[in-house]
């Protein structure tokens, strides 16, 4: 499937792209508030912090939720109160979570036939000397260092909040380092008991590799790194060992591909996730690209999303890794599948992680929003997912403000901590689609529990329409108006005035502004601030003045194609000080 290179290149195929992803993304006009939920107690004495990795709600109508921490233990959260449910790291001797980054208790994901089986799987890390003893099930490299394991749990009572039970390994693949191993496992959450998909499990292999050592293996079928495979964990031999292969894989016609392979072409398939679309299952992944290009793909069967010849849309040589380049004239004939979404990766400052499509009912300014991030700043981003298709334009891509339970606007870093250098942020959902996010770095779990519209960094002179621009100062930092308006023919009204054109339309709005006035003197100066415009005739402001004894000042009044009227009761013809209802009721029509 074709893609679009929206990058400023230089002239030739052979001369890199200076700026892959020339569009900055667009501030949204939209907050979400972060509710603190829980936090998870630190690991050990030796891992003072719980690395936590993702939230899950167990498909039980339990309303426990599953958070999994790298460091070994898995917990269920159950009214906002963490236990520990299974300690992973004391299952297996040769587990391993050191030096980091991708290796540790990885990902859990349970069966969505759970509440009647018991059964879940995990994801996990081993070394030492599982190296010697145990043999990867699939192809694998001459140095490999690490194993991807897929353990299957079986409770003995699926209602228990500590697990007692059998396991069983279903999959161990190797590695070569510890980056970019097994990043995620999970069940099609759309799909219905009679599905094809229904319980099949999909596994987010990376490529296992990092800088400066490039191979083919990404692109080889018939090797297990670098591709999003499928199984079915459930269809075992006749002692209950193994895994099918589901009938409609892609490519189990070919014999020089694994039956298991889904997809393939992706350095680091971070997190994927599914989305009732108009009654159609989406399949979306983040990708973490190599240096100049993160991704996020719609994901069909049989899909090649070109690494390591292609980071994004953009071509990549392995000989100058830290640029990209044009695609050749003839790209159709490889038939890679390009990103719905694109981002500028500059190494180690971003590294996207992919979200959900917010499906809940709480928060109806995020639906239809595919919500994610990014890893290491913890941006949040979002596009609409009617704009996330694999042929034509890239996604518009949106910020989104982060306010705490006060209301304060923070960031994830302040969130994350005093001592963090980055976020390692990640996603989390429960069943009813509600979204959570965490940090790595300290255990923390907030609740995206409200959006609300904001207006931030508008100070530009293109972002403003006055009535007089040669009478404004536009200074980047204020908005300053520097000669006095004058009357206008038509119906009485305020006489200057400009007309923010940045940002969304408001059904409601708070509006929160540093005013100054420069001259004091003559008493009676005035700020106005203008609400519900439709054009210089047909719009409401609220009046602030120092004199409280004209009726002119201080209330809030409507201009409908007449003499301005006043429509607040709050003025009785006394002077003074504004009083407290006067101020609540300009708050409230602000």
């Amino acid at each position: 499937m074709g893609g679009s290179q929206i990058g400023n290149a230089q002239e030739g195929e052979d001369q890199p792209v200076s700026d892959p992803v020339p569009e900055e993304p667009r501030h949204s006009g939209l907050g979400i508030t972060l509710e603190e939920f829980t936090s998870i107690p630190p690991s050990s004495d030796s891992a003072p912090e719980a690395r936590i990795n993702y939230l899950s709600e167990i498909p039980d109508d339990s309303g426990r939720l599953a958070v999994p921490d790298l460091n070994g233990p898995m917990y269920l959260v159950e009214d906002g109160e963490p236990t520990e449910y299974l300690d992973i790291e004391n299952e297996f001797p040769d587990f391993v979570d050191s030096p980091g980054l991708g290796t540790g208790f990885g990902f859990v994901t349970f069966h969505p036939d759970f509440a009647d089986n018991g059964v879940f799987y995990t994801v996990h890390t081993e070394a030492g000397e599982a190296l010697e003893s145990e043999k990867p099930d699939l192809p694998y490299p001459e140095d490999t260092e690490f194993h991807g394991i897929v353990t299957e749990w079986t409770a003995d009572d699926p209602d228990e909040d500590t697990f007692s039970g059998t396991s069983r390994e279903v999959l161990r693949i190797g590695y070569s380092t510890h980056f970019h191993g097994i990043q995620q496992i999970d069940f099609n959450t759309t799909a219905e008991p009679g599905d094809e998909d229904y319980g099949l499990l999909y596994i987010g292999s990376g490529d296992g590799e990092s800088v400066p050592d490039f191979s083919t293996v990404p692109q080889d079928k018939n090797k297990p790194q670098g591709k999003i495979l499928r199984i079915n964990p459930r269809d075992t031999d006749e002692d209950g060992n193994g895994y099918g292969i589901p009938s409609t894989n892609p490519f189990i016609e070919e014999s020089d591909a694994l039956d298991e392979v889904y997809a393939l072409g992706l350095r680091n398939p971070h997190r994927f996730s599914w989305d009732d679309y108009e009654g159609e299952a989406r399949m979306f992944l983040g990708n973490i690209g190599e240096q100049r290009v993160d991704s996020v793909y719609e994901v069909e069967a049989g899909d090649n999303f070109g690494w390591n010849e292609r980071e994004g849309s953009f071509r990549f040589d392995w000989e100058d890794p830290e640029n990209v380049y044009p695609l050749p004239e003839d790209d159709d004939r490889f038939g890679f599948t390009y990103p719905v979404i694109e981002l500028d990766n500059p190494r180690d400052v971003n590294a996207v992680v992919g979200g959900f499509v917010y499906r809940g009912e709480e928060i109806p300014e995020l639906q239809g929003k595919y919500i994610f991030s990014d890893v290491v700043s913890g941006t949040v981003y979002y596009s609409d997912v009617e704009e996330l298709q694999s042929e034509g334009e890239d996604a518009s891509v949106y910020t989104l403000d982060l306010f705490d339970n006060e209301g304060e606007n923070v960031t994830m870093l302040e969130l994350a901590g005093d001592d963090a250098s980055r976020v390692d942020f990640r996603f989390g959902q429960d069943a009813d689609g509600e979204l959570y996010v965490m940090s790595k770095q300290n255990g923390e779990i907030w609740k995206v529990s409200d959006a609300k519209h904001v207006v931030t960094d508008v100070m530009n002179e293109e972002e403003w329409d006055p009535i007089t621009p040669e009478k404004w100062e536009f200074t980047g930092e204020e908005v300053i108006l520097v000669e006095a308006g004058e009357e206008r023919p038509g119906p009485r009204r305020p006489s200057e005035y400009a007309i923010l054109t940045e940002g969304p339309e408001f059904s409601s709005v708070q509006i929160d502004a540093d005013v100054r006035i420069d001259v004091p003197e003559p008493i009676g100066r005035d700020v106005i601030m203008i609400f519900g415009y439709q054009s210089d005739t047909e719009f409401y402001y609220a009046h602030l003045s120092e004199d409280n004894g004209i009726y002119a000042h201080n209330g809030i009044f409507v201009v409908n194609n007449g003499d301005r009227e006043r429509i607040d009761d709050q003025w009785d013809g006394s002077e003074g000080p504004l009083r407290p209802l006067l101020i609540k009721n300009l708050i409230k029509c602000g």
